[in-house]
């Protein structure tokens, strides 16, 4: 079963919300695009576009991929949807897609996997 902070990137992926976070003590700023599993972790790949890093962020920010077992207080919120250039081609941060905010992008069915545990 994915765990609360998957289930809240996939949320923010449909609505394109921005996420707010802490990762590695440093507290990130990102759209979410990209949400899937890499060796059997969930990982998220991310436009960040405000807040800290440890090796500096370029204006206007970049892409940057998180394991979302790392990520603590995690906030959803409205906001500006931010994006760099084309995340269509492979990359090694999610080998098995989810959910891509590109619709004609390939990736899983999410109906293997259960969305609302309380129902």
């Amino acid at each position: 079963m994915p765990s609360a902070y998957y289930q809240f990137c996939f949320e923010a992926i449909l609505g394109r919300r921005q996420i707010a976070f802490t990762y590695r003590d440093r507290r990130r700023e990102v759209c979410p695009h990209v949400l899937g599993l890499t060796k059997g972790k969930e990982v998220l790949l991310a436009y960040q576009f405000a807040g800290d890093t440890n090796s500096g962020l370029p204006a206007g920010g970049e892409w940057r991929c998180f394991q979302v077992d790392e990520m603590h207080s995690v906030d959803v919120r409205e906001g500006d949807w931010h994006t760099g250039g084309s995340h269509s081609q492979n990359t090694s941060c999610v080998a098995e897609v989810d959910l891509n905010v590109n619709p004609d992008a390939p990736q899983r069915s999410w109906a293997e996997h259960t969305r609302n545990p309380a129902s």
